[in-house]
C-alpha cells in the first residue's frame, strides 16, 4: 500500500501560497484517490522575496539559494500537517513531487536550450520532511527542445478526458493555460497568457488586496478597447502552440508601457485586464478547439465570478464550469497534478507530453532525493 501514496506539493505564479495534496495511485492503474489537502499561505517576507527574484537584483545568487532553503522548509511544514491530518506517517509515502518557485522561464533563447528555473532545495525537502522528493521536473523536457510547461495536460487527460468528446480544462493561476482532451483521444496544452498576475498586481497597489474577490472591483469599472486592442496586440498571443510564458514577459512593465498616455479610472484598467484574460482564455480554445463541449475551470481563478461569466458569454456553445463538478476540487487540481508526476517518475514512466511541450519525445522528468 505504501508504494501507491504520493504527495504533490504546488506553489504557482500567482504567488498565494503553497497546496499540499495526499492521494493514492493504485498500481492496477484504476482512479486515483485523493486523501487529503492543505493550503497555507506564503509568509509576507517569504512571498515578497520570491517575487523580487522574478526580476534582476543585487546578490540574487545568495539571495536565491537562501530562499530556496526557506522554500523547502514551509513545504516540509505543510507536509508534516498533511500527513498528521490524514493520519499517515512519512515512511508510508513513496514520493513528494514538488514543483518549486519558478522565478525564471526562458525555454530556447539565447543558446538554443535555455532555461526555466525553480527555486527550491529539494536535499533539504527530503531532510525535514523525511519522504522522497521528486522535484527540478521541468528542465528535462528543455534539454529535450521543449518549453518545460505546461506538464498537466498529460494529467488532466488521465483525469478528465473522455471519449467521443472535446473537453478543455484551463487552470487560471499567475498565468492561464489550457488543456485541450480531443474527442478521438489527442492531447494539445499550452499557456494562453496572463491569468490573475495583472489583475493582482493592479489591485495590490490601488486597493492593497490581495486580489480582485470575485471580480467585484473589475466589475465596477468599464472595459477600454482602446487598451484592450493594445494589451491584446502583445506577438505571444499569435504565437502557434507549444508556447509557454511567465512573468518575464507579463509583468508590471509590460502593462506601463501600454497604458502610457492612458486616462483610465482604475477600475476601468481592471476590467480591461479582467477581459484580456478571458478573451485570451476564449481565443485559444476557439482557434485550436472550437467543438469544445465542457471547458473544466480550476486554479484561483475559479473563484472570480466576473471572470467566469465573461468566459461563459464569450464561449456560448461550450459549458463553462469549475473542475469541482468533475470531482477534483479547483484549488486540489493543480497539487494533484505533480503528486502524478512524482508516481510517473518512481514508476519509470514518461512524463512529459511532446505535443504540448514541444520537447523531441517522451521524457523521465524530475531529479530525485531519496528519504
Amino acid at each position: 500500500m505504501s508504494s501507491e501514496l504520493f504527495i504533490g506539493l504546488m506553489s504557482g505564479t500567482s504567488l498565494d501560497g503553497v497546496d499540499a495534496l495526499l492521494a493514492r495511485f493504485p498500481a492496477d492503474g484504476t482512479a486515483m484517490q485523493v486523501l487529503g489537502h492543505l493550503h497555507q499561505p506564503f509568509s509576507k517576507p517569504l512571498r515578497d522575496e520570491l517575487l523580487a527574484l522574478n526580476s534582476p537584483g543585487h546578490n540574487e545568487l545568495h539571495r536565491a539559494a537562501l530562499a530556496a532553503n526557506a522554500l523547502a522548509r514551509s513545504y516540509a511544514d505543510l507536509v508534516a500537517q498533511l500527513l498528521e491530518a490524514c493520519g499517515v506517517v512519512a515512511s508510508e509515502v513513496a514520493a513528494l513531487g514538488a514543483h518549486g518557485q519558478t522565478v525564471r522561464h526562458r525555454p530556447g533563447e539565447f543558446d538554443g536550450c535555455g532555461y526555466t528555473t525553480q527555486l527550491l532545495n529539494g536535499a533539504l525537502l527530503a531532510e525535514q520532511s523525511g519522504v522522497a522528493v521528486v522535484c527540478d521536473l521541468r528542465s528535462r523536457d528543455v534539454a529535450a527542445g521543449g518549453q518545460g510547461a505546461p506538464l498537466v495536460p498529460a494529467f488532466h487527460r488521465a483525469q478528465f478526458g473522455q471519449t467521443g468528446r472535446d473537453i478543455a480544462v484551463v487552470n487560471i493561476g499567475g498565468i492561464s493555460n489550457i488543456s485541450l482532451l480531443g474527442a478521438d483521444g489527442s492531447t494539445l496544452g499550452f499557456d494562453c497568457g496572463p491569468g490573475n498576475c495583472l489583475m493582482d498586481a493592479w489591485i495590490q497597489e490601488h486597493l492593497g488586496h490581495e486580489f480582485d474577490a470575485s471580480g467585484a472591483w473589475a466589475a465596477l469599472g468599464q472595459v477600454s478597447t482602446a487598451l484592450l486592442d493594445r494589451l491584446l496586440a502583445e506577438p505571444f498571443f499569435t504565437l502557434p502552440p507549444p508556447r509557454s510564458t511567465g512573468r518575464d514577459l507579463f509583468n508590471r512593465a509590460w502593462l506601463d508601457s501600454r497604458l502610457q498616455h492612458a486616462d483610465l479610472r482604475q477600475e476601468d484598467v481592471q476590467a480591461s485586464l479582467l477581459e484580456l484574460s478571458a478573451q485570451t482564455i476564449a481565443q485559444s480554445l476557439l482557434q485550436h478547439s472550437p467543438n469544445t463541449t465542457e471547458l473544466l475551470v480550476c486554479g484561483g481563478g475559479a473563484f472570480n465570478t466576473q471572470l467566469m461569466t465573461r468566459m461563459q458569454a464569450l464561449l456560448p456553445h461550450t459549458q463553462v464550469m469549475t473542475s469541482d463538478a468533475r470531482g477534483l476540487p479547483v484549488m486540489q487540481v493543480e497539487a494533484a497534478a505533480f503528486a502524478w508526476l512524482a508516481m510517473r517518475h518512481l514508476r519509470q514512466l514518461p512524463g512529459n507530453l511532446a505535443a504540448a511541450t514541444g520537447a523531441l519525445g517522451p521524457r523521465l522528468l524530475g531529479a530525485l532525493y531519496p528519504a
